[in-house]
C-alpha cells in the first residue's frame, strides 16, 4: 500500500530515524538508488509506504509529523540488480536502516529474505521479504541519566571482565528467573558484589549490537550464541532486554550503563565493524546489500559479483568507502555519547585497515579516530590481526591504540605446561611486552594480557584437555582452533584422581597469579575464577546452553579459586609497582645502584646470557624494586611501593631458591603462593592478602619452591 499523505522535506542529517518530540526524520544513503520508499508497520503488521523523494549527495530524506518512539519501520530501494557489476538492489525485499537506534523481531529465513531462487544464485527473486523480516524501530533518545559520569579508570589501574550478557547470568539463583540473561541482570546486587570481590574494574562485553541467528545455524536447531554477526551497528540487540523488543532495550541498556558506573565499573562493548550478517553473493538481502552493496561491501577485482573477505564470513565492509567510515565513526560517537559506554574492543582490527588490500596503519579509519574528540578519549582495544594476508599484526597498531595480546597468551601457556626455550619470552610478556610496544611511545598498557578468552579453551578446561571436543558443534571436528597450547595434566577431560585435580587447580593459580602481577592490563574470561568448564569445547560460538553458560551451582565446588582471584586483583590494586605506568628501564635512581628490576637464578646470581638462552631452564626470581618505580601518581607525588620478589618455578620438581643480597631488605614475607590453596590465605584490612601464618625468608638462606608454583615475597626489613 503506498501512502497519501505527503511527506516532509525533512533533513538529510542526521542518517537514520530521529524523533524530535513531535515527529520523526528519516534519512538514508543509497547512492545507486533510482528511488526509495520509507516502510511504516501497524500492529498487526500493515504496511504503509511512504515515497521519499528528497535526495542531497545521495541521501534520501523525509519528516513524517506524528510518528513517534515505537513505530516500526524499514526501507524498499529501487536500483539497478547487477551483481556483475555490484549492484543488488531488490525493492522486494524490506531493508533495515543501518542507522536503527533499535530492532524488533527475528527474521525466519524464507526463500523471501534471498534474492535469488535456491539452488540457482544468477536468478531474481521478487518474493516480498517483509513477513519474514525484522523492523526497525524509532525510538525516544530522552532518558534521565541524573548525574551519571564515565569512572575514567586509568589504563594501569584497569582489570578487564570479559562477558557475555546472557551467558553470565542465565543460570544464577540469586537473580530473578525474569531478567536472567539480560542487560538488567549484568548490574543486579548479586552480580555488582561479584565484581567487587574479583576487584574488576571494566566489563567487555561481548557483542551487544544487534545480530543475526545464521539460516545455517538455524537449519540446525542452532543459534549464533556468540553474536559476531551484526546487523545494526546502533541498536542493542533486543533478545538481551527482559522489558520488550520495541524500543525498550534502548532505556534498559542505559539504565544498566548507568547502574554499573555508580558501582565503580567501566563498559566495554566489543564492536564487529569489519563485516555484517549478510554473508557472500549466496547470502541474504537484509540492508546494506539492498542499499548499495558497492559502496559498502569490498569486492573483488574484475569479479565484482563476488566478495572479498578478509574476516572468514563471506564479506568485509569497503574500509575507502566515505559512507562506511561515516557509519562506523557515528556508531562509536553514538555509543559513547548516548548509551555512555567507555570503550570498544575491535573485532578483527586489522580488517579496519586495510583500506586497500594491506594492513596499514595510516589507514583512513586510524585517522579518523586519531582526530576525533569524542573517540579518541575513550578506551580503545584492537584485535590485532584478521585471516587476510599478513593480518597478524600484534604490535603493530598506532600509539592511541592497546591491543590484545596474543603472544602474552601463548607464552604464558607455553611456560607453564612446560614448554623448551619459553623463558626469555616469558620475561619479555611479564613484564609488559616492552619489545612490542616500546618503540613506537606506547607504555605497559599497551598490551591487554589474557590465558584465555571467550575463543577457546576455558582456564578450566586448558589444564583439563589436550584436544579439543567439539562434537556438539555438528561441524565433525573441523571448527574451531586445533593448537591450543594446552596441557591436560596427565589425563584427559574430568577425572576423580585427587592428584591431578590438585595439580589442575595449582596450574590455573599458576596462570591467574601471572596474569595479576605481569605489566599490562589483565583481562580475565568470565568463569574462569569459578571453575567453568566447556567439556573440551573450545568454539562455543554456536551453543546457546548449558554447556557454554556460567554454571553458578558448579561454580560453589571453585569457591577457593574465586577467593583466591579476588586476593590476587586486591593484590594488584595495593601495589602501584604491580602496575607500573611506564616501562622498566633495568636501571635505578639517580646517583642509586639499585635497578627497578633484576633478574636472578634460583641460586641468587643475576641472570647470564648463557641462562637466558638457556632452553631447559624454567625457573626465575625477579625483583622489583617498589622505591625505584620512577613515575608520579595522579596528584604528581613520587610513588613509592613495597618491593617484591616474584619466584617463577616451571620446573615438575621443587627448586632451591636463596634470595640474592641487594641491600634492599633482609626479611621477606610469603605474600602468596600458588602452592597453598586459597583457604590457606586471608584479606586483611585495606585488602591486601597475607598468608595465614606469614613466612619470613632471610637474605642469603636457601628455600624449596614447589613444583610448578610460585611465590611472591615482600620485603618487610
Amino acid at each position: 500500500m503506498t501512502a497519501t499523505q505527503r511527506v516532509w522535506p525533512g533533513t538529510p542529517y542526521p542518517l537514520g530515524a530521529t524523533y524530535n518530540g513531535t515527529g520523526t526524520n528519516f534519512a538514508l544513503f543509497s547512492e545507486v538508488a533510482k528511488k526509495v520508499e520509507l516502510c511504516l508497520f501497524d500492529g498487526d503488521g500493515t504496511e504503509t509506504r511512504y515515497p521519499l523523494t528528497e535526495r542531497d549527495a545521495f541521501v534520501w530524506h523525509g519528516y513524517l509529523p506524528h510518528v513517534g518512539p515505537g513505530q516500526q519501520y524499514g526501507f524498499r530501494v529501487h536500483g539497478p540488480y547487477e551483481p556483475e557489476n555490484g549492484h543488488r538492489c531488490n525493492p522486494s525485499k524490506l531493508l533495515l536502516d543501518p542507522y536503527a537506534k533499535a530492532i524488533e523481531g527475528d527474521i525466519d529465513w524464507d526463500q523471501a529474505c534471498f534474492s535469488y531462487t535456491w539452488g540457482d544464485e544468477d536468478s531474481f527473486n521478487d518474493e516480498d521479504s517483509a513477513p519474514h523480516m525484522s523492523k526497525s524501530v524509532v525510538v525516544s533518545p530522552f532518558f534521565d541519566w541524573e548525574n551519571d559520569r564515565p569512572p575514567r579508570i586509568p589504563y594501569a589501574d584497569t582489570i578487564v571482565y570479559e562477558a557475555h550478557v546472557k551467558g553470565l547470568t542465565q543460570t544464577h539463583p540469586g537473580i530473578p528467573e525474569d531478567i536472567r540473561g539480560t542487560y538488567a541482570a549484568l548490574a543486579h546486587p548479586v552480580m555488582l558484589e561479584h565484581y567487587k570481590k574479583l576487584g574488576i574494574t571494566a566489563i567487555e562485553l561481548m557483542p551487544v549490537h544487534q545480530f543475526v541467528h545464521d539460516s545455517h545455524l538455524a537449519d540446525r536447531g542452532m543459534r549464533n550464541y556468540w553474536g559476531y554477526n551484526t546487523i545494526g551497528f546502533f541498536a542493542p540487540h533486543a533478545e538481551y532486554c527482559s522489558q520488550g523488543q520495541n524500543g525498550q532495550q534502548v532505556q534498559e541498556f542505559k539504565a544498566t550503563v548507568k547502574a554499573l558506573h555508580e558501582a565503580g565499573l567501566e563498559v566495554i562493548l566489543d564492536v564487529v565493524y569489519n563485516h555484517t550478517a549478510e554473508g557472500n553473493q549466496l547470502g541474504p538481502t537484509l540492508s546494506f546489500r539492498g542499499i548499495d552493496n558497492a559502496a559498502y561491501y569490498r569486492l573483488v577485482d574484475g569479479d565484482q559479483a563476488h566478495y572479498f573477505d578478509t574476516t572468514g564470513t563471506g564479506n568485509s565492509l569497503l574500509m575507502r568507502h566515505p559512507h562506511v567510515l561515516q557509519l562506523i565513526m557515528d556508531s562509536l560517537r553514538y555509543w559513547v555519547t548516548e548509551m555512555h559506554v567507555d570503550g570498544f574492543r575491535f573485532d578483527l582490527a586489522s580488517s579496519l585497515a586495510r583500506q586497500f588490500h594491506e594492513v596499514d596503519r595510516l589507514s583512513a579509519f586510524f585517522d579518523l579516530v586519531q582526530q576525533d574528540p569524542i573517540v579518541s578519549q575513550v578506551k580503545l582495544i584492537a584485535e590485532p590481526w584478521d585471516i587476510g594476508s599478513n593480518g597478524y599484526n600484534v604490535g603493530g597498531f598506532p600509539p592511541l591504540w592497546t591491543e590484545w595480546n596474543g603472544k602474552y597468551r601463548d607464552q604464558v601457556r607455553d611456560f607453564w605446561r612446560g614448554q623448551d626455550a619459553t623463558l626469555g619470552e616469558f620475561a619479555s610478556r611479564f613484564t609488559g611486552s616492552a619489545d612490542l610496544y616500546e618503540g613506537d611511545g606506547r607504555r605497559p598498557h599497551a598490551s591487554i594480557n589474557f590465558v584465555t578468552a571467550h575463543d577457546g579453551f576455558t582456564m578450566h578446561d586448558l589444564v583439563s584437555y589436550n584436544e579439543k571436543h567439539n562434537d556438539a558443534n555438528g561441524e565433525g571436528g573441523n571448527d574451531g582452533e586445533s593448537n591450543n597450547s594446552s596441557w591436560n595434566c596427565g589425563v584427559e577431560g574430568e577425572t576423580d584422581d585427587p592428584e591431578i585435580q590438585a595439580l589442575r587447580e595449582k596450574q590455573k593459580r599458576n596462570m591467574l597469579m601471572t596474569l595479576f602481577l605481569s605489566q599490562g592490563v589483565p583481562m580475565l574470561l568470565h568463569g574462569d575464577e569459578l571453575g567453568r568448564t566447556q567439556q573440551g569445547n573450545n568454539n562455543v560460538y554456536a551453543q546457546d546452553n548449558e554447556l557454554a553458560w556460567v554454571d553458578w551451582e558448579r561454580a560453589e565446588e571453585f569457591s577457593d579459586l574465586t577467593d583466591f582471584v579476588g586476593i590476587l586483583g586486591a593484590l594488584r590494586h595495593a601495589h602501584p609497582v604491580l602496575r607500573r605506568r611506564r616501562h622498566f628501564t633495568g636501571r635505578g635512581l639517580k646517583n642509586e645502584e639499585l635497578a627497578d628490576i633484576g633478574w636472578f637464578t634460583p641460586s641468587g646470581d643475576q641472570m647470564s646470557n648463557e641462562d637466558w638462552d638457556n632452553a631447559h631452564i624454567r625457573s626465575v626470581a625477579v625483583f622489583l624494586n617498589g622505591d625505584a618505580i620512577r613515575e608520579p601518581d595522579d596528584r604528581g607525588e613520587k610513588v613509592v611501593d613495597d618491593s617484591f620478589f616474584v619466584l617463577f618455578n616451571g620446573h615438575y620438581e621443587p627448586i632451591d631458591f636463596t634470595l640474592p643480597d641487594l641491600f634492599a631488605g633482609q626479611s621477606w614475607i610469603i605474600e602468596a603462593d600458588t602452592a597453598l590453596g586459597a583457604a590457606e590465605v586471608v584479606a586483611i584490612s585495606g585488602g591486601v592478602p597475607v598468608v595465614v601464618e606469614p613466612t619470613v625468608v632471610k637474605t642469603g638462606e636457601t628455600f624449596a619452591v614447589d613444583a610448578r608454583s610460585i611465590r611472591l615475597l615482600k620485603r618487610t626489613t
